[in-house]
């Protein structure tokens, strides 16, 4: 059973990203499953530190966009709108090239929180980031828009 509200295929992600830091970085949904969103994002120079290696800050980026767009897919986007209250990652494993993937699965659906884990891995399957994030259902329609329509919100 899904966990998702709606017609989550006919959401553009991608086009609501455009002009914003999940563009800027190179985050990308890649998979909606029933239970999960999976999202990848690269390690290049836009997300590495001067040591040559993904940035924490980068991970932490990355877990809250799937966690975010997680929960606006799972609310009725109509009278819904999320956002971030608390996040956490622990750094686990350095990786200095390639992509990092991250998946995030919910703790808790409730009518005014939602606690997702999301867990980034390398290339070669092995666990960078474990992360936790909790968001905020607010009673409002969702303000999620491509660039042109932001403006007009």
């Amino acid at each position: 059973m899904s966990i998702w509200f709606g017609d989550v295929a006919a959401v553009d992600l991608d086009a609501m990203a455009s002009g914003t830091m999940i563009e800027n970085l190179g985050i990308e949904i890649v998979e909606v499953r029933d239970d999960a969103l999976v999202g990848r994002m690269p390690v290049d120079h836009r997300t590495t530190q001067p040591a040559g290696v993904l940035h924490g800050g980068a991970s932490v980026a990355v877990a809250e966009t799937l966690a975010s767009w997680a929960g606006y897919l799972a609310v009725d986007r109509e009278k819904f709108h999320v956002v971030g209250q608390e996040i956490n990652a622990n750094h686990l494993r350095p990786v200095s090239s390639g992509w990092v993937t991250a998946t995030a699965s919910p703790v808790h659906l409730g009518r005014r929180a939602h606690v997702w884990e999301i867990r980034i891995v390398d290339d070669a399957d092995r666990l960078v980031c474990i992360s936790r994030c909790t968001l905020a259902v607010i009673e409002q329609r969702s303000s999620y828009a491509t660039p042109d329509r932001r403006m007009a919100l």
